[in-house]
């Protein structure tokens, strides 16, 4: 029985060594090497000494963080209502369906929305407000950013929530606590796996973006994935690049670090 499992576990290790492992190790090697193929470490040097890059990397956490922070705000107090729903799975699947969709579809959906003769500005015109650029901003792009990782995370965020036992709520009351300090004192704290799990959906891609920056952003928002594009698409070179792209893999891991869940006894 102990083979048969070991069997079932092959094709998982396959898939972790040639797409996971092998694409970092390509990453990390050609970091080391100029257009020309030649070992150097000017690559990094130049990364770290260029306020280009600095400026880019602050950018990218940056909005990293503003993507993350409005997502969790509007995704915990939905995720708390639909554990409170009768028909709680059709609603669920309501919020998936989305991500069934191709995200340049949806980039060009929200280019319709957002442009100058666009839906919302013929919204507005209703009320007497003559038609503004909406899209290309930090404002468009915040929003479209937030649309598309919404799902991802009030998915783990309903899963912890749905998993806390209704005893401790009634427990909490019973004892004199209000609805404000239940929430704070029982409900939050029991959710913040969920919590450190929908970080984790949202951050680490929101770190990366590298399409919505160009087609709803206009290329005003600069990021670390716009950089990296860039460099493999355009410029050729492919050592910048993987550059860029070693030092988000380690702000990735960083990331994971910090909102991984800590087993007891510290272990």
């Amino acid at each position: 029985m102990k083979k048969y499992n070991t069997l079932l576990a092959v094709p998982y290790f396959l898939w972790l060594l040639f797409f996971v492992l092998a694409p970092v190790v390509l990453v990390i090697g050609y970091s080391f090497f100029d257009q020309s193929g030649h070992f150097t470490l000017a690559n990094y040097a130049e990364y770290f000494g260029s306020g280009k890059y600095l400026l880019m990397t602050f950018n990218s956490v940056w909005y990293a963080f503003l993507i993350t922070l409005i997502t969790l705000l509007i995704s915990y107090p939905t995720a708390y209502f639909l554990t409170k729903l009768k028909h709680k799975d059709l609603w669920l699947l309501l919020i998936i369906l989305p991500t069934w969709i191709n995200l340049l579809l949806k980039a060009y959906a929200f280019i319709g929305i957002f442009g100058v003769h666009g839906g919302l500005n013929s919204f507005l015109g209703f009320f007497g407000i003559l038609p503004k650029q909406l899209l290309f901003t930090d404002f468009s792009f915040l929003i479209v950013a937030v649309y598309i990782q919404l799902p991802f995370m009030i998915i783990p965020l309903f899963n912890a929530l749905e998993e806390l036992p209704p005893s401790f709520i009634a427990a909490s009351k019973d004892l004199g606590a209000s609805s404000t300090q239940t929430f704070f004192k029982v409900v939050f704290p029991l959710s913040l796996n969920g919590v450190k799990s929908g970080v984790q959906a949202v951050f680490i891609p929101s770190l990366s973006l590298f399409m919505l920056t160009r087609l709803i952003g206009g290329n005003r928002v600069i990021t670390l994935g716009t950089a990296i594009e860039e460099h493999f698409m355009v410029t050729q070179n492919w050592g910048k690049g993987a550059t860029i792209g070693v030092v988000l893999i380690i702000a990735m891991v960083i990331v994971m670090l910090f909102t991984g869940e800590k087993k007891a006894g510290g272990k």
